[in-house]
């Protein structure tokens, strides 16, 4: 385990429209208000576009394949990620979503894009004096937070 320690800095509430997209609205957001680390909180409705990562076809292998399900109508979701930079600086947003409708869930990670339906609340907590950022692994592809501190 390795870990980092910050504080609370700025706190965000942001009130997404209609066809915005996460992750892509929460990474410009961190851009322009130059957030480098951030915990992200969802919630509201997901269009039927949305489409969620629900694992990898094979449990382990040399290719990790996503399996992409598409939300079968609107649903109700609330999601819950963080936010770091990558190597070079730029925000990269890991959230996990749970998305309801008529009595059945669909959980998974945002990355292949949720698209916002009528209501979209997020609070974003800003991170601060902390050192994390993200690196590219070679054999999966994945952005790995990677911390400054171990025990």
């Amino acid at each position: 385990m390795r870990y980092s320690e910050g504080n609370i800095g700025r706190i965000f509430a942001l009130k997404l429209d209609s066809g915005d997209r996460l992750p892509d609205s929460l990474v410009a957001f961190a851009r322009e208000h130059n957030v480098r680390s951030a915990m992200v909180m969802y919630v509201g409705g997901a269009d039927a576009t949305s489409r969620l990562v629900v694992g990898p076809e094979e449990n382990r292998g040399d290719d990790i394949i996503p399996i992409v399900h598409r939300l079968d109508g609107i649903h109700e979701v609330v999601a819950m990620g963080t936010l770091f930079p990558d190597e070079e600086g730029n925000p990269e947003v890991h959230m996990h979503a749970a998305a309801g409708r008529e009595g059945r869930a669909t959980v998974g990670c945002i990355r292949a894009g949720v698209d916002v339906w009528l209501i979209g609340e997020v609070i974003l907590l800003e991170i601060t004096g902390m050192e994390g950022f993200r690196k590219k692994d070679p054999k999966t592809g994945f952005q790995i937070l990677q911390l400054s501190q171990t025990p």
